[in-house]
């Protein structure tokens, strides 16, 4: 059980996060490509959320959602 748990660690460690750590030494030489990755993902959440705007407000214009005030059945 023991060989398990240090093969997962030795996953993690030496395969998974190496990426990770080349990127760590690139922020002491440049700020900017140590933090790529989260400008990625800072666009990508910006465009789904233009994205998500934008067929929020198809539907509004449509007039497809049913907007009638009504209590619940059970009430």
């Amino acid at each position: 059980m023991k060989d398990l748990l240090y093969a997962i660690q030795d996953l993690f460690v030496n395969v998974l996060f190496a990426p990770l750590d080349a990127i760590r030494e690139l922020e002491l030489e440049n700020w900017f490509a140590a933090n790529t990755m989260s400008w990625i993902f800072i666009i990508i959440g910006f465009v789904a959320m233009v994205y998500w705007m934008l067929q929020l407000k198809k539907y509004s214009a449509n007039n497809e959602e049913d907007k009638s005030i009504s209590s619940h059945s059970f009430l």
